[in-house]
């Protein structure tokens, strides 16, 4: 993976990486506010050697006083320096448990000894500080005096007396903040990686481009309010669920220049990824460019299309199928343009053999003779066999892929299966795209100079007797009863000129 791909990544999953960062945060601030604070206070002790004698002799005495000062710091946690401390403060602890909470340390090529008490309370870790440094020098006074008699020949003297701290040496709180922001900070990072390794979902464009070079004709913006207004018609005109259908509608003309193919079947690969909604709004956005569309429900399992649509689905495709009526009086009309509705029809107990019979590819075969372009809303892939088989009577497959619904390995058996009966794949729409973040879907568009803003728009709900309430061609839409609906009967467009 490249730079851009961890970028995507980490976008996909800024609340796992901020919330990781926050539980690290929150996690250094408990073990600060957990922890007892310990004050240290320190002293530091010079030791010296008592001669005065030729510059020689004082650089031998002082590389002495350095090997001296070394035994004098181990000296520091040894009973015979600790117990006086003891007694005169009276702290009722041993001298092993007091060496834990004292340490002594000199500085290289020095003479100088630093001495380091902690405790809970300030004042008392001065003084412990204070007493071991005092105890030092009597102790160093006393190991050091010749047997004979007379003095020690070094001279050891408190040069900085322990002062009381005004600040706990522990917790650190500022560390323990910063600690636990990298560690919660890295441990985010890593989950999202993790996370993006395992999760086979596909999210975006950039997935589809790992795994196939066909192209994206485009992405349908997610809607809330599709479950409930799934038509093209029902949303706004300038809203992004519509600007995607034209889009979508602009880029399939361009991919199918070369191939030119007048029937397009429009399919996915698991149920729900929105392929019937998806090839109804695109027959509406072809039939509002002015094309005369026929829109054929062959999803012969689970059809959808009429239930949009409001239309009749008693009789239909499957009816033409086995001869019971011609395909002319099947045809219902739709809106205001030239889209007429082939319903499924009853669900046949052979889905499958009928989509593949000489007959279905004929039906196909004349209605490309009459209309513009022939959408075909098919069963999805991998569940059953009724789409690679219809597939090969077509000009061309439109894969519509869910976002965050369909897994990467259910997507390349789609386009295998598509692969497997020679079928040309147009290419993909993903759909449930978001409308935020690194996969979102963006668009623009030119605001209505005699609006100031969308809510200006009036959008009105379809009235009884409507065009798109599931009057058939049959049907006088003339009637009074439609009210302003009211326009001249449709017919098949049977004399229109072919193209």
């Amino acid at each position: 993976m490249d730079l851009r791909d961890y970028l995507r990544i980490f976008s996909r999953n800024w609340l796992l990486i901020v919330g990781c960062t926050l539980v690290g945060l929150l996690v250094g601030a408990g073990i600060s506010l957990a922890t007892k604070p310990t004050y240290t206070a320190e002293t530091q002790l010079f030791v010296a050697i008592q001669n005065s004698g030729s510059v020689q002799e004082l650089q031998q005495g002082n590389t002495f006083s350095q090997a001296r000062v070394q035994s004098y710091v181990k000296a520091v946690n040894s009973p015979i320096v600790l117990q006086p401390v003891i007694d005169s403060l009276g702290l009722g602890v041993t001298a092993d448990e007091l060496s834990k909470s004292v340490k002594g340390t000199t500085d290289v090529n020095t003479v100088l000894i630093n001495i380091e008490a902690s405790d809970s309370s300030p004042v008392r870790s001065a003084a412990i500080a204070q007493g071991v440094a005092n105890s030092l020098i009597d102790a160093i006074e006393r190991i050091e005096r010749p047997k004979n008699g007379g003095s020690s020949p070094f001279n050891v003297s408190v040069i900085k007396p322990a002062v009381a701290p005004s600040s706990p040496a522990s917790p650190n709180t500022r560390l323990n903040l910063i600690l636990g922001f990298i560690l919660g900070l890295g441990v985010g990072l890593a989950s999202a990686v993790l996370k993006s390794k395992l999760d086979s979902r596909i999210r975006g464009e950039a997935d589809v481009r790992q795994i196939t070079d066909s192209p994206v004709l485009g992405g349908i913006a997610y809607d809330a309010d599709a479950t409930r207004k799934p038509l093209l018609t029902q949303t706004p005109t300038q809203s992004p669920r519509a600007e995607s259908f034209r889009q979508l509608r602009t880029n399939l003309q361009f991919a199918n220049v070369a191939k030119g193919a007048k029937t397009v079947l429009v399919t996915s690969s698991v149920p729900g990824e929105g392929k019937s909604t998806s090839a109804t709004n695109l027959a509406i956005a072809m039939a509002q460019a002015g094309q005369a569309v026929c829109l054929i429900d062959a999803d012969l399992r689970r059809p959808m299309v009429s239930e949009y649509l409001g239309l009749d689905r008693t009789a239909g495709l499957t009816t033409a199928l086995v001869g019971q009526a011609d395909v002319r009086d099947l045809l219902q009309p739709w809106g205001d343009d030239e889209l007429f509705i082939l319903t499924s029809g009853q669900i046949p107990p052979n889905p499958s053999e009928l989509l593949g019979s000489r007959v279905m590819k004929q039906l196909l075969a004349d209605l490309e003779q009459v209309f513009d372009t022939v959408i075909i809303d098919a069963p999805p892939l991998l569940p059953v066999t009724d789409a690679a088989v219809l597939s090969q009577h077509v000009g061309g497959v439109i894969l519509v892929v869910g976002s965050q619904k369909l897994r990467q390995q259910e997507l390349v058996k789609s386009l295998s299966a598509l692969e497997m009966v020679g079928s040309d794949i147009l290419g993909i729409v993903l759909n449930r795209l978001p409308i935020k973040g690194p996969d979102a879907y963006s668009y623009s568009y030119y605001r209505n100079e005699n609006h100031d803003s969308l809510e200006n728009v009036q959008f009105h709900e379809p009235k009884a007797g409507a065009p798109n309430s599931g009057a058939t061609m049959t049907d006088d839409i003339s009637d009074s009863s439609s009210g302003e609906w009211a326009r001249p009967p449709r017919t098949f467009p049977a004399n229109r000129p072919r193209r």
